[in-house]
């Protein structure tokens, strides 16, 4: 484990200080790429224009005659929290923009009967509600056998995505849709490839809109506010873990004020009580910790209905039966998830005693496996090994279907590609992006199916991989001053947006162990001496005993007991 300090340009956090910006804050934004003040205002008219979008003005024009024609519309939402909030958001919007809400319609595809994405099956599940216009919502950009099938069908196709197209012989390949509306397809100009798909979906919105505007269907000043959407959007964007670019930021912020303010979905305040997280304090850990986690949990397990019926309710006493259930599913997913866990291990032990015996990439399988929660496990390991890591189940139809998680210098989606050049047949189809990525074998046999995937793995891997870039390196933000160690800190810290590519700060020093025992068996809770004062903290998941003195990463938070409140810090890890 390496621990690096964070480089801190000092002309930066100077002219951020003088801008205004509190001191310890203005350094944190400066190591993490943040030039001036006026990025960190986080104004709905500062949002990229959605013009820009490529598709969006089209889609906008599609979508605003299917309201004004009464068409009937079909959203194919996809089974995890993104696609989850995205269809919700699609759902919402259309109404406010006049839709009737019996024309609008939504299937999603269950994971372990359909698969991902919009196919030919799911064509045939949306006919049920006679749609002239299907709408995809965080998939169908490489759905080209679905599009086809709908269009054949008679029905109008928008895609609305944000995955990466589909590539053919080094071509990039397109679905015959009428409209097409993604950040990362080609000739695309928007400036945040980053925008997840309800994200997307919220942009298309803001284009019907416009258009809706243009053809004189409501005066721009009693148009409908979609800024009510954005507790959805903020919510969506955390869970699916994109970068938190400016405009990202710009719109987790606008859902995280809406949150703390009580103007969320009946669906969100639900979720909020049943996870026992307080909304006036709403901070993106919740969205990405507390509240994702029980949508996701309902795709793994479950049928993801219960997720989008939760998100789209406007009555209380609903969201609150089903974000009940929600939080049941939940709860048996992270059982499931224990025992996998648990049998993974000792594979792992089986295979090499410690950690640093490990091989540059891993491919795990096991009967008893859940096909809903390997790309958890798969995370897990990843974080344990510092590995690319790849964990099958054997699915509904028989077939072995893996889900990786990868590290930095590792981009996943490229490996499968060179793996199925150089193994032909070995996946019948695989697809994600860089840190995430799925594949379905092309042999049932788990003896030479997983065995070649592995070793084919490993050898990409071998290429690919330094023992720097295997060694876990985490960027911290120094030594955390003693005037900033306070209840106030906690609270500026937990105000700002944080997450994937705009890390929460994590500080490091050295410090001496006064006491240490473990609660709840696997916690360790310690009482240390920091800077001649003694703190309490806690390292959550780890048992293993600290020396003496050590050199520790962490975050700093509120333990509150009692009533009182004390702050305490967080342990990530030792150097």
């Amino acid at each position: 484990m390496n621990i690096v300090p964070r480089e801190v340009p000092p002309r930066v956090s100077f002219a951020l200080e003088q801008a205004g910006v509190h001191p310890l804050l203005a350094r944190l934004l400066a190591a993490r790429g943040v030039r001036a003040a006026d990025e960190l205002d986080d104004s709905l008219a500062l949002l990229l224009p959605p013009e820009t979008l490529k598709g969006s003005a089209e889609a906008g024009v599609l979508l605003a005659e299917a309201i004004a024609q009464g068409w009937r519309i079909c959203i194919v939402a996809d089974y995890d929290c993104d696609g989850a909030t995205a269809c919700a958001v699609a759902l919402r919007g259309l109404a406010l923009l006049g839709a009737g809400q019996e024309t609008l319609h939504y299937v999603v595809p269950d994971r372990a009967v359909h698969g991902y994405g919009l196919t030919p099956a799911i064509v045939e599940l949306a006919r049920a509600h006679r749609p002239a216009l299907l709408v995809t919502v965080d998939n169908g950009i490489a759905s080209h056998a679905g599009v086809a099938a709908a269009r054949a069908a008679g029905m109008r196709v928008l895609v609305t995505d944000h995955h990466l197209p589909a590539v053919i012989d080094g071509v990039v390949s397109l679905p015959e849709a009428d409209v097409i509306v993604n950040p990362n397809q080609p000739g695309c100009g928007f400036a945040s490839k980053a925008l997840a798909g309800v994200g997307v979906m919220f942009y298309v919105l803001l284009a019907t809109r416009a258009e809706l505007r243009r053809c004189g269907a409501f005066e721009a000043a009693a148009q409908p506010r979609l800024d009510s959407l954005l507790d959805l959007v903020a919510l969506g964007t955390v869970a699916d873990v994109v970068k938190l670019d400016a405009n990202n930021r710009r719109l987790v912020a606008q859902g995280l004020k809406r949150v703390r303010g009580g103007r969320m979905a009946p669906g969100l305040a639900a979720l909020f009580k049943a996870a026992g997280r307080d909304p006036a304090r709403a901070a993106g850990f919740d969205f990405g910790f507390a509240l994702g986690p029980r949508i996701n949990a309902a795709g793994r397990l479950a049928d993801m209905t219960l997720g989008i019926e939760c998100l789209r309710t406007d009555d209380a006493g609903r969201a609150t039966t089903l974000a009940a259930q929600l939080d049941a599913i939940n709860r048996e997913r992270r059982e499931v998830e224990s025992g996998m866990r648990e049998r993974a291990e000792a594979a792992i032990e089986a295979l090499m005693p410690t950690a640093e015996q490990a091989p540059p990439a891993l491919a795990l399988f096991d009967e008893s496996f859940h096909e809903g929660v390997v790309g958890i496990v798969a995370g897990r390991v990843k974080d344990r090994l510092h590995r690319p890591i790849f964990v099958f189940a054997r699915g509904a139809d028989g077939r072995l279907k893996g889900s990786g998680r990868s590290i930095a210098g590792f981009h996943l989606r490229d490996a499968l590609d060179l793996m199925a050049k150089r193994h032909p047949g070995l996946m019948l189809r695989f697809g994600g992006h860089a840190m995430a990525a799925g594949c379905t074998l092309g042999s049932a046999d788990e003896g030479s199916g997983v065995e070649l995937f592995d070793q084919a793995l490993r050898q990409v891997a071998g290429e690919w991989l330094d023992a720097a870039t295997l060694t876990r390196t985490l960027r911290s933000d120094g030594p955390l001053a003693l005037e900033w160690f306070n209840a106030e800190t906690v609270a500026l810290l937990e105000a700002q947006v944080w997450g994937q590519g705009f890390e929460a700060p994590l500080f490091c020093d050295e410090v001496q162990v006064l006491q240490q025992r473990l609660v709840g068996e696997k916690h360790l809770k310690l009482r240390l001496r920091h800077a001649g004062q003694e703190r309490d903290a806690i390292w959550f998941g780890h048992a293993e005993p600290l020396p003496a003195s050590a050199r520790l990463a962490f975050r700093v938070g509120l333990d509150e007991w009692n009533g009182r409140q004390r702050v305490q810090m967080m342990i990530e890890a030792a150097a």
